[in-house]
């Protein structure tokens, strides 16, 4: 009987050992980059000056196929001291997600934190967000669908050649309403992609509208690359159940590649709000170019925002320079 006992035993232990060989292994990317930066101009928005940075983050991924043959892939970000919004302020933890996919299904992705919903996965302007690096120190923000934590984000198979269709929910606590997007991209043309998104933000305290304020938003993105030019414009506009509190922004980008190690570019946009006491659209505009050698790069840019309190009798126009120094190894 103990002879029994003591195989039956050491079967269970060869098992659990077996099982935990097959647990997945995750892969650990970074970058070794040094960052200066220096705002300047009107009053405390450019309070601050000049500061240096390093890269301090890394991304923890894995992923593997299942006997069924579907996919499921984990993504993990190491940020230290970016998670604030959730009481978590200088932990190391920050964006983190789980996704399951097939070529039948689709991919559907459980976004724990740090999630875009469709709309705003597809709603980045055209110049890329300029007005994002003047947050806090302007009167300024672009207001998108709902995102954040714990949102499903679901991607449907490829129907159409280059057509990809995105749905997301994203649910609410207390008497906020819960909302979603859906999304569209076309790409099935050499150069070209174009990108359509629409989704809400109900019940939020986002932009001016307030904390009951209902918000459905739209953003419509196109981009075409010829040889070494690409050109990129984007519209967006955010409709408000407050009239003084839509909002619509514009964008253009040109990107030209000078050679395999050079490029420049040159972005804008223009926001513009219906605020009663908003007399002017605030400005932005990015100059940037960086050269790559030897798993080397240089990067540089210059950025300028005006009227970013949409009024230009009390205009808060900022400067700002940037210069990052990253390695590939």
């Amino acid at each position: 009987m103990n002879n029994i006992k003591k195989i039956g035993l050491t079967a269970l232990a060869a098992s659990l050992v077996s099982t935990s060989a097959f647990a997945g292994e995750m892969a650990v990317t970074g970058s070794a980059a040094l960052n200066w930066e220096n705002y300047s101009g009107f009053g405390s928005k450019a309070a601050g000056g000049k500061s240096f940075s390093m890269g301090n983050q890394l991304t923890f991924t894995g992923s593997g196929e299942l006997d069924n043959g579907m996919n499921v892939a984990l993504s993990f970000v190491l940020d230290q001291g970016d998670d604030s919004t959730t009481g978590l302020a200088n932990s190391p933890f920050d964006s983190h997600s789980l996704s399951i996919s097939s070529d039948v299904m689709g991919t559907l992705k459980f976004h724990g934190e740090g999630g875009d919903s469709a709309q705003n996965a597809v709603g980045d302007t055209a110049a890329g967000n300029i007005w994002d690096n003047f947050d806090g120190k302007g009167g300024t923000t672009l207001v998108e669908s709902r995102a954040g934590n714990n949102i499903m984000h679901y991607t449907l198979p490829e129907m159409v050649d280059g057509l990809t269709l995105a749905a997301s929910y994203t649910p609410a606590a207390g008497t906020d309403s819960s909302d979603s997007a859906y999304a569209l991209t076309y790409a099935g043309i050499d150069g070209l992609s174009i990108s359509y998104g629409r989704g809400s933000n109900d019940g939020q305290a986002a932009g001016s509208g307030g904390a009951t304020a209902d918000h459905d938003t739209t953003s419509i993105k196109a981009s075409y690359a010829y040889g070494p030019v690409t050109v990129a414009m984007s519209d967006h506009s955010n409709d408000n159940n407050t009239v003084t509190s839509d909002q619509e922004a514009r964008s253009y980008k040109i990107s030209y590649t000078v050679s395999d190690a050079l490029s420049v570019s040159y972005g804008m946009e223009s926001l513009d709000s219906n605020g009663a006491a908003e007399t002017s659209d605030a400005e932005y505009t990015k100059f940037s170019g960086s050269y790559t050698s030897g798993g080397m790069t240089v990067s540089a840019n210059y950025q300028e925002a005006d009227n970013t309190n949409y009024t230009t009798a009390t205009a808060e126009d900022i400067e700002y320079y940037g210069l990052s120094l990253s390695f590939a190894f």
